[in-house]
C-alpha cells in the first residue's frame, strides 16, 4: 500500500525493512546514555506492540537504524509515530522543554535480496565506527552487535563482514548522520 508522504512509504506485509530515523536539524538530543537507554526501551515496547521483530539497531545522538521483520506493512508508520512521539514527549519532559519538535522524518528500505539484508546488517553495527563513537564495533553498547556477538561469535561475524562489505546508505546528505 502507498502513502502520500515524502519520502514515499510503501508498505508490504511479511518483508524486512531498513529504517533510519534522524531528529529535527541532526540536533543531538539523544547524546547521554540515559537518553538512548530511554529509546531503547521505546524501540523494544514499540516492538512488542506492533509484533514487529529486531534484526540489528543501532541508537545515535541524532538518528537511529533498524533492520526489521514486519508482518503487517502498515503498522510501520504506528511503530514509527508510538516511538518518535513517546520519545519526543518523554525526553521533553525531561529536559522541560514541552512540544519541542524532536524528529524530522524517517526513511524506509525494503530489503530486495539477501545481499541487501546483510549489507545493511553490517552497516547498522559498523554505523557506531563511522560517526566516531568507538574505535570497535563491540566497544559501542547502544546496538545489536553485541547480542550477535554473543549468540554467534567473532568469527560468524567477521565473515560476514567479508561477504558482505559495508556500503554508504546515507541519503545523499553526509551531514546527515555527522556526529558534529
Amino acid at each position: 500500500m502507498f502513502k502520500p508522504h515524502y519520502p514515499p512509504h510503501h508498505y508490504f506485509d511479511n518483508k524486512v525493512y531498513f529504517i533510519t530515523a534522524r531528529t529535527v536539524d541532526k540536533n543531538r538530543f539523544f547524546n547521554a546514555r540515559e537518553k538512548k537507554n530511554l529509546l531503547k526501551k521505546i524501540l523494544i515496547e514499540a516492538g512488542n506492540k506492533f509484533k514487529i521483530g529486531f534484526y540489528a539497531w543501532t541508537i545515535l545522538d541524532n538518528h537511529y537504524h533498524l533492520l526489521l521483520d514486519v508482518l503487517k506493512g502498515e503498522s510501520i508508520s504506528g511503530f514509527i509515530k508510538t516511538i518518535n512521539g513517546k520519545s519526543a514527549f518523554l525526553l521533553n519532559g525531561i529536559e522541560k522543554a514541552r512540544k519541542r519538535k524532536i524528529w524530522f522524518n524517517y526513511w524506509d528500505t525494503c530489503i530486495r535480496s539477501e545481499k541487501d539484508f546483510w549489507m545493511r546488517f553490517n552497516y547498522i553495527h559498523h554505523n557506531s565506527i563511522k560517526h566516531c563513537y568507538a574505535e570497535k564495533m563491540e566497544d559501542y553498547l547502544l546496538s545489536s552487535c553485541n547480542c550477535w556477538l554473543e549468540k554467534k561469535g567473532v568469527e560468524w561475524m567477521s565473515s560476514v563482514f567479508e561477504k558482505y562489505p559495508i556500503i554508504d546508505f546515507t541519503i545523499g546528505d553526509s551531514a546527515l548522520h555527522s556526529k558534529e
